[in-house]
């Protein structure tokens, strides 16, 4: 009986143990299945990250390609399913809800057709495609030159994916509307001018690298010429006809919104949840956009007061009009944006405890992507690919880009806003599948705005201009949740988005209208911002009530980052335990 007691405590002891160990070691094999069949089915990702399995080769963009993926991430999500998510380790069991929450998002999407047929928007396409890959592109070897070019020439196929998914949307109804995409087929075209050596994609080819012989580097010349001018080109071309004789003249007129479209109502509903990462609908969110603009507002009335303005429209007014607020030319505009930066680098050891290695450079948007494009946006770098981050700033319509718009948009795209996050997330000690292979907007974006915020502890809205254009982009991104659910969900015209933002936010026309545009052709992304920014400012809050005198700024922001891009509800939980973590440790 002794012995048999002693055996059955010892499995007392051991079971919970075994069962633990049992479900680490299933999930481990499980997310390592899936992490490699996302670099066997994406290509680019793999080159992003070093990986040379997919060289030379484009990702498969067709209907069936996407079908077969939806059955394929339902069958991991059910196996996923099959392992008990409380046996897992803490760190664990935060993976595994995300891991689980990116498949089901992904299921989810594929119930609706608008997610298979709209493969364009008036920002994206095959010609925004081709300059992705000029920017991130390994380009050091003349292997990676053969990758490189072997990539450029099965462009056309990819191509044509994309014209015979449009073509489905073009069957059901889901083009998009006329007005967003005014301009679109010009910009394709622009894309592939008839000077090979004026093609975004020659750029590569300007510069011979140290590694690559003479011979070598004629070699690949040659053959990039002819693969740029027989296959980018053409194929640059022939969507632009596509495009331009059977897209367009069958987009859709009258209220812009998915409203409009066959189910579009319910697949706008999944696009609140999926990019808020929350169970808000679209009345939800329409209501929290009129609270906080009514509380913006409010503010700008004061700075406008302050600045000796008896409105805040006459403030704005000025701001929109005075010569001395914009540069005369892009090289201006250039130098202002690039000391800017450089003045908010110094300030980052005193916000954060970890810094990324990988630096950022600022540039100007390609010229022929330019024109109609939003002020600003951030391009993701590689440290495996020896790529830098890329701040990129729009040098048209300078009348348009106002100064005092600088400091807010340089800490939202640059440090410590996007670069610095997304830079540090490849560098975490965490699995690939979640530094590389899992985004959510909403704390991306929303981390991009709380880092607005930021700037009001670094000194850099020092003038009433600039806290008016602080303010401006608060408001801008509280009026999206107003204009964004107004369009899709209450069927207002892009007029009235239009009108609604110039009466609330200072930023200038032709921003508003390149915003609308965007708010248009890609429903619920820019609902994102807010709600990410809000919950960053509520946990921080709770941290500083909490922990008083202990609280530790650069700490809490550590913790914020600690684990990349997670669901807002998974970030609450995060931020709780290091509140939790810090109290122990005060004793």
């Amino acid at each position: 009986m002794k012995y048999l007691l002693a055996a059955l405590s010892a499995a007392a002891l051991l079971a919970p143990q075994a069962a633990f160990a049992g479900a680490e070691s299933d999930y481990e094999a499980l997310r390592e299945e899936i992490w490699e069949y996302k670099l066997d089915n994406d290509p680019l990702l793999a080159m992003r990250i070093g990986d040379r399995r997919g060289d030379g080769t484009l990702p498969d963009g067709s209907l069936r390609s996407y079908e077969t993926e939806l059955r394929d991430e339902a069958a991991f999500l059910d196996r996923l399913d099959a392992i008990d998510a409380d046996a897992l380790p803490e760190d664990m069991q935060v993976d595994y809800a995300i891991l689980r929450r990116d498949l089901a998002d992904g299921i989810e999407a594929g119930k609706f057709d608008h997610e298979r047929y709209t493969v364009i928007g008036n920002r994206y396409g095959p010609h925004t495609f081709a300059g992705y890959l000029t920017t991130l592109s390994p380009l050091f070897t003349r292997a990676d030159y053969q990758s490189y070019i072997a990539r450029l020439d099965a462009l056309p196929a990819l191509v044509d994916q994309m014209i015979d998914r449009s073509r489905g949307a073009i069957d059901k109804g889901l083009t998009l509307p006329c007005e967003p995409m005014q301009g679109y087929a010009e910009g394709i075209t622009a894309s592939a001018p008839a000077s090979v050596e004026d093609s975004q994609v020659w750029g590569p080819f300007r510069e011979k690298p140290a590694a690559i012989s003479e011979a070598d580097w004629t070699a690949l010349r040659t053959r990039a010429r002819r693969v740029i001018a027989d296959d980018v080109n053409a194929s640059l071309r022939k969507f632009a006809a596509f495009y331009s004789s059977e897209y367009a003249p069958k987009c859709r007129t009258g209220a812009p919104g998915l409203i409009s479209t066959p189910g579009g109502d319910d697949y706008y509903g999944y696009l609140v949840r999926s990019y808020t990462t929350t169970q808000m609908t679209a009345d939800d969110v329409h209501a929290l956009g009129l609270s906080e603009v009514a509380r913006i507002r409010a503010e700008m009335e004061q700075v406008a007061s302050e600045a000796g303005y008896d409105t805040r429209e006459a403030f704005i007014e000025h701001l929109r009009t005075d010569p001395q607020y914009y540069a005369k030319t892009p090289d201006e505009l250039m130098m202002r944006t690039s000391a800017l930066a450089k003045e908010i680098d110094g300030w980052m050891p005193k916000l954060f405890g970890k810094l990324p290695r990988l630096p950022y450079t600022v540039l100007p948007i390609p010229e022929a992507l330019a024109p109609g494009n939003t002020t600003a946006y951030y391009n993701l770098g590689s440290l495996a690919n020896g790529a830098a981050g890329v701040y990129r700033v729009n040098t048209t319509e300078l009348d348009q880009r106002p100064l005092w718009e600088l400091p807010a948009l340089t800490v939202h795209e640059a440090v410590p806003g996007h670069h610095h996050q997304l830079a540090l997330q490849q560098e975490l000690d965490i699995h690939p599948l979640r530094t590389h292979g899992t985004f959510f907007t909403a704390f991306v974006e929303g981390w991009g705005l709380y880092s607005e915020r930021l700037g009001i502890e670094m000194g850099l809205y020092d003038t009433p201009a600039n806290q008016m254009g602080r303010l401006s982009y608060e408001m801008w991104r509280a009026t999206r949740l107003v204009v964004d659910t107004g369009i899709h969900a209450k069927g207002w015209s892009k007029q009235r988005a239009v009108d609604y933002m110039l009466d609330n936010t200072a930023l200038t026309p032709a921003n508003i209208d390149a915003e609308v545009n965007r708010y248009i052709t890609t429903p619920g992304q820019a609902l994102a911002y807010k709600l990410g920014e809000l919950k960053i400012r509520e946990l921080r809050t709770r941290a500083e009530n909490t922990l008083g005198e202990n609280f530790d700024l650069r700490g809490f922001h550590d913790a914020v980052l600690e684990n990349g891009s997670v669901p807002l509800d998974v970030l609450e939980a995060q931020v709780d335990r290091w509140i939790a973590g810090q109290q122990a440790s005060a004793g």
